[in-house]
């Protein structure tokens, strides 16, 4: 086993919640079908959790995955995305399992959608300008979505935060990833990218602490919004978000097929009810979870002690 695993510990993080429109977030797929999955309110809206993961020691780190929505939104853009809680509920979250926002020495963003870095920020003030919380953090950022940050398209223009990008440079503190490895994390966290939902959308798996042939096994990757929950886990089922639906079919196959092969655990970010399972094939052979964990207090990684 390989050494940083043995005493590394995982938590998932409770962030703000938002009910958003299910036709939105199910795409082409009929109501019919995805009200089976999530039972929407009179207003046709679904429940949605904003989950992160946090990880420690890793590579000698305390590390947060994403942080979620946040509290950074005035009262009437809280209520037009449906965030459900006027407080930070990340930074309460994390006090709850025994940790500061200025413990974090990593925090890893797939993207910078403002339901994933919206909780980067302190919460709204009026007459206050954005501020960054995680003083003593390196923020990890994808080349290629750095980019789609800074230079918007007008699709997804609405999406990101103006201010940030401006922020995370200043902070003096920003790694741009552009390959598999970071310096901040070393070998003990391997990056892949997507397309499909956003530019350079980066799926981030801790690298679990089996090798077989030579390839990594047993450790667990943050779906993000390649795969926000189990619903997702189905292949047609798309959100009317992402810019590129059959390209993203295409990336979640081959991604589920790969975590499939070396057992590899997803944790989901939007699903209000699961934080963490693994993948199977039913008898059709379609995708399926299996092993499904609600919450991760002080977890352990590995392949029996995570599905445990």
């Amino acid at each position: 086993m390989r050494r940083y695993i043995r005493s590394m510990k995982l938590w998932s993080i409770r962030g703000n919640s938002q009910k958003l429109d299910g036709g939105s977030m199910f795409g082409n797929a009929p109501k019919a079908m995805w009200e089976r999955w999530a039972q929407p309110d009179e207003q046709n809206r679904i429940d949605l959790a904003c989950r992160a993961l946090l990880a420690s020691p890793l590579n000698g780190k305390t590390v947060l995955f994403e942080t979620g929505i946040g509290a950074f939104f005035e009262p009437k853009l809280r209520e037009r995305y449906g965030v459900q809680e006027d407080r930070h509920v990340l930074v309460d979250s994390l006090r709850a399992a025994g940790f500061e926002h200025e413990d974090i020495d990593v925090v890893v963003l797939s993207h910078l959608h403002f339901d994933h870095a919206g909780g980067l920020l302190a919460p709204w003030t009026e007459g206050r300008q954005p501020e960054l919380l995680f003083p003593n953090a390196t923020y990890l950022v994808g080349a290629s979505h750095w980019e789609r940050a800074r230079h918007p398209h007008p699709r997804d223009r609405a999406s990101f935060i103006p201010e940030l990008p401006a922020l995370l440079e200043d902070s003096g503190r920003l790694e741009i990833v552009e390959g598999p490895c970071s310096q901040a994390l070393g070998e003990t966290v391997r990056f892949s990218f997507s397309d499909g939902h956003t530019p350079g959308l980066m799926l981030a798996e801790i690298l679990g602490p089996e090798l077989v042939d030579g390839q990594p096994h047993g450790g667990v990757v943050f779906c993000a919004d390649l795969i926000p929950g189990r619903s997702w886990v189905h292949l047609p089922i798309t959100m009317g978000y992402d810019r590129n639906a059959e390209l993203l079919i295409d990336e979640k196959r081959a991604f589920l097929e790969d975590k499939l092969a070396r057992n590899v655990h997803l944790f989901f970010t939007h699903d209000p009810g699961c934080a963490l399972a693994q993948v199977a094939r039913d008898e059709k052979g379609r995708y399926r979870t299996i092993h499904e964990v609600a919450e991760l207090v002080a977890r352990p990684l590995g392949a029996h002690s995570l599905a445990a």
